[in-house]
């Protein structure tokens, strides 16, 4: 089932930065078939919502092995039976 989603990375305990940890994710989900467009807050993600879920659990290991000590994550997730979402369709 295709899918769009809106994910938030916080990592709580990692200083004030967290330009590392998120160009980490940024760098996972490049690695997947998915369209991604990253912005001040979060990124956006166009793809298989199982992939995506697979992505979230794969995002939340890497940095816990990194060394992150906690994490909080943000995702929405939209899926339509009437036609495939995407993140075109979304631009105003």
């Amino acid at each position: 089932m295709k899918a769009t989603a809106e994910l938030q990375v916080i990592p709580i305990g990692s200083g004030v930065s967290v330009r590392q940890e998120i160009a980490q994710v940024v760098a996972l989900l490049q690695g997947y078939d998915f369209i991604v467009e990253t912005h001040a807050s979060g990124t956006n993600i166009e793809g298989e919502l199982s992939t995506i879920l697979e992505a979230v659990e794969k995002i939340h290991v890497l940095l816990h092995q990194e060394g992150s000590i906690r994490l909080v994550s943000y995702l929405k997730l939209e899926t339509r039976t009437d036609k495939t979402p995407t993140l075109v369709g979304k631009r105003l």
